[in-house]
């Protein structure tokens, strides 16, 4: 593939002392995000049996807290985009989140111009489709323009290739996808929830990220070593929290615990 590695200017949040308490990593190896407020809280209650863990251990309970949610049909996923996406300046609209555009809940369909739902975790890597379960997991399935959508298609995660018409700050190539800088992050934490939550125990495929592009329908994607670097230098803003909370308070009742708590991603990977 071609590459075309960018280091974009984005102060990373200081690391907060904590984090390194709660997750038995040394002060020297914390990624240098910090613990918000809300999800300390959560620690007493959601988080609770997770708290104190790394690895192995940490991965399976989560997988055990965030396992136990609502699910939802294909079609309901159209409505509950437009309130998890919704843009905080119009409440009549949602953010896509590729091109980043602002664009009315109205247009949601298949034609030129409409926006669709995509599936970050693509459903065609572990052929899980869109029959409820991780077809329908709204942690993982965004409002984005229809033509985008299909551009990025099934490919896996990588920096590199050329932009993509229409949807300034994206990259493509044959065989991976470069989101905008203001999303990586986010791509990077829905990609990883998804490999939590989908452990092959529920009659769907086990998800893993791994360190390659081109997985076809392997229940895998990539690259692992660039969506952790995403996360980190693309922490969690007030947009993917409120996100995280609408899904966790109206419609799934379960949370992305890397939103809540990014310094996990390293802990597990």
């Amino acid at each position: 593939m071609s590459v075309r590695r960018r280091f974009y200017a984005r102060p990373l949040l200081a690391t907060a002392t904590s984090i390194a308490v709660l997750t038995g990593l040394a002060a020297s190896t914390a990624p240098a995000v910090a613990t918000p407020a809300a999800a300390t809280a959560l620690d007493d209650t959601y988080y609770q049996d997770a708290v104190g863990k790394t690895g192995a251990a940490l991965k399976s309970s989560l997988h055990t807290i965030i396992s136990d949610q609502t699910t939802l049909t294909y079609a309901q996923v159209w409505d509950a985009l437009k309130a998890t996406d919704e843009d905080p300046a119009n409440p009549s609209n949602v953010i896509l989140l590729y091109t980043g555009r602002s664009q009315s809940k109205n247009d949601n369909g298949g034609n030129t111009g409409d926006w669709n739902r995509e599936h970050v975790w693509a459903k065609s890597h572990g052929n899980f489709g869109t029959s409820t379960g991780p077809g329908t997991d709204i942690h993982h399935l965004r409002p984005e323009d229809v033509q985008v959508n299909s551009v990025r298609g099934n490919k896996d995660f990588d920096n590199g290739g050329s932009a993509v018409s229409g949807a300034p700050g994206n990259y493509t190539d044959g065989d991976s996808f470069e989101p905008r800088d203001a999303v990586k992050g986010d791509v990077a934490r829905m990609i990883l929830y998804m490999a939590v939550r989908y452990e092959g125990d529920d009659a769907f495929a086990d998800l893993e990220p791994n360190d390659k592009v081109s997985n076809g329908s392997a229940p895998n994607i990539g690259r692992l070593s660039v969506l952790k670097e995403w996360s980190q230098e693309d922490p969690p803003d007030s947009f993917e929290r409120k996100r995280n909370d609408v899904i966790f308070e109206q419609f799934q009742h379960n949370r992305n615990p890397f939103i809540d708590h990014p310094e996990w991603v390293e802990a597990i990977w």
